[in-house]
């Protein structure tokens, strides 16, 4: 046999290995069991969500939708689960996101919201890109409808605010979190080492008494978080820790967690923690920003600027 034959046979082999370990391997070794987090049919009291099912497929929805919330991903509900998909044969987890994850979509909007949404999406969502569904029958609509209402139905939300979920300790993620953490985010000597912490980092946009009224914030279209607000009672200590960590999208909120450690977070939730929130202040004037103190700088020469390097 010549040097192409072999060549031929190692790369079919290495082929067929591939194939064996990737997808018929844990065809057969991956079985999980029903988790009961899962799209509870029988839930619906109107339509046919079975199909429905059939024609959320023929349609192509998961091409722009995915039904697969996983660990990374933010502000689409709770996590899915491997045992959620045993009866979703072939599955939709979805190939993009050019439209909104569908995963916990069943009831948080009413069947006259979504059909009017397939109908006509511009009507309920300004700019959207999702084509009018309009020629379906009032079977296949309602049908669709009642599918859609289904996603996640058995996916509970415990509370009204709460962390991602490696933030928590029901996770891997969240547990080796916890047993780092030496803070006692209850203690009033934590506050006051988070306070210097907050005064350095975070006054300048939030204020020195956490009112949204720092320097900054007069120069930002978003405005700062005003801690005043007793809706902030309600954050457990993970989620505290969850916002500096991680910041808020579309905001100027930084990312903390480049530039702080863990044991200066937890300090800093601390200090959080303690800012009245009994009364909301409210902020509308630029009299009651907090001012900055003038300080004394060296005046400029008519030296021509040079760079440090030289060049």
């Amino acid at each position: 046999m010549n040097s192409y034959g072999k060549a031929a046979i190692g790369i079919m082999t290495t082929f067929f290995i591939i194939i064996f370990s990737t997808v018929l391997m844990p065809m057969v070794l991956f079985n999980p069991k029903p988790s009961g987090h899962g799209n509870d049919y029988s839930m619906v009291s109107a339509g046919d969500p079975h199909r429905g099912r059939q024609i959320f497929v023929r349609e192509g929805c998961f091409y722009c939708h995915s039904q697969f919330t996983r660990l990374q991903d933010r502000g689409y509900g709770p996590l899915v689960r491997a045992g959620d998909y045993v009866y979703e044969t072939p599955h939709q987890l979805g190939t993009a996101r050019t439209g909104p994850d569908l995963t916990n979509e069943g009831g948080r909007m009413s069947s006259e919201w979504q059909k009017a949404h397939l109908i006509n999406p511009r009507t309920v969502k300004p700019g959207s890109i999702m084509p009018s569904f309009s020629y379906l029958s009032d079977r296949d609509m309602n049908d669709l409808v009642s599918y859609i209402q289904t996603l996640g139905n058995q996916r509970k939300e415990t509370k009204f605010v709460q962390a991602p979920e490696e933030y928590l300790e029901t996770t891997d993620l969240g547990k080796a979190l916890h047993e780092r953490k030496h803070v006692d985010t209850n203690a009033s000597a934590s506050a006051n080492a988070g306070r210097g912490i907050y005064t350095q980092n975070c006054a300048v946009c939030h204020g020195l008494e956490g009112w949204g009224n720092g320097p900054n914030a007069i120069t930002l279209e978003k405005k700062p978080a005003n801690f005043s607000r007793p809706f902030y009672k309600q954050y457990p200590d993970e989620f505290w820790f969850y916002r500096v960590s991680e910041g808020v999208n579309g905001t100027r909120m930084p990312r903390w967690n480049e530039t702080l450690s863990e044991e200066q977070r937890w300090y800093l939730v601390a200090y959080l923690k303690t800012l009245p929130k009994d009364k909301e202040v409210v902020i509308d004037s630029i009299d009651q920003l907090n001012k900055v103190e003038p300080v004394k700088l060296p005046k400029l020469t008519d030296q021509q600027y040079e760079p440090h390097t030289g060049g």
